[in-house]
Formats: structure tokens, C-alpha cells, sequence
């Protein structure tokens, strides 16, 4: 199967994916129950999507408020050279930062879009002298302070 395809999903596999979504520790019974399946073909359906690669694995959703860390900063960059070499440097160094929450090669006047999460602008501003800076092949940044977080992370809709 493609990349991208999920056309060959139907309507219980989009169900499933919705349901897994939702909560990743629902049981097989109580999703058998939701999608409307039986227990045996829920659970060979969802083994299927396991192995297919559209469910990457489980885990626990920690609310980063709880734990001190409300500061959320965008970072445009811009780097020196955007061939294959140095953006596989720069994509791998970033791998290793883990106050970057996520990063995005952007098609625009940047090339890359970070999303950074610390405690407070102190921290923000070690990371970004201490970490962000020296990644290779930057030629500048540009932060973004977001006050609020509106919406975060629900893809929970697939169907």
C-alpha cells in the first residue's frame, strides 16, 4: 500500500482508526462494540492497521501545563544551503533537541518551522543560544510567543 493511500480503508477501518484515536487503551471488545464488529474480526482489523503502519504505536498524552512547561515558541529558520546533505544534518540534529516538539520543512520565505515547549522565556533563551543556534546550517531565526493554545493534536476524526 502507498504512502499516502487509505483508500482501501472502509468504513469499519476508518471507525477503528477513529475509535483508537480517541483512546488508545479502549479494549478490543468495548471497540468491537463501537465499530460494530465482532471481537475477532475488530482485532484482526486492527492488527492489520498495526502492520500497515496507520496506528505508529501507544502512549500517554502528558499535559505540559501540568508539568511547568506553558512556554510555547515558534521558530522560523532559515539555513544556508537546502540540499539533500544539509538538511538531512539539520534533521537530524534537531532529532536530538527534546524541547523541539515538532519540526516542519516549510515551502515559503523559511525553510524550517519549529514548535519549542519550556517552563518560561529564560529557558526559551538558553535553548535557542545553547541548542537552536549552533544546529548546521543556520543562517537565521525568527520566534514567534504563542499566548494561547487554541487547539493542539486531536486526529481523532479519520472518517
Amino acid at each position: 500500500m502507498a504512502q499516502n493511500d487509505f483508500s482501501g480503508l472502509d468504513g469499519f477501518d476508518r471507525a477503528i482508526l477513529a475509535a483508537m484515536a480517541a483512546d488508545g487503551r479502549v479494549t478490543v471488545t468495548d471497540l468491537a462494540r463501537k465499530v460494530g464488529l465482532s471481537k475477532s474480526p475488530t482485532q484482526a482489523r486492527l492488527r492489520r492497521l498495526e502492520a500497515e503502519g496507520f496506528i505508529l504505536g501507544y502512549r500517554a498524552i502528558l499535559d505540559p501545563i501540568r508539568l511547568g512547561l506553558d512556554h510555547v515558541a515558534f521558530v522560523e529558520v532559515r539555513l544556508t544551503d537546502t540540499r539533500e546533505a544539509a538538511l538531512a544534518a539539520f534533521n537530524a540534529a534537531v532529532a536530538r533537541i527534546p524541547e523541539i516538539e515538532q519540526a516542519h520543512l516549510i515551502a515559503g520565505n523559511f525553510d524550517y518551522l519549529l514548535k519549542v515547549r519550556v517552563q518560561d522565556m529564560p529557558a526559551y533563551r538558553r535553548v535557542l543560544a545553547e541548542k537552536i543556534s549552533p544546529l548546521p546550517y543556520i543562517s537565521s531565526t525568527s520566534t514567534y510567543v504563542a499566548m494561547q493554545s487554541v487547539k493542539e493534536g486531536d486526529l481523532a476524526d479519520v472518517t
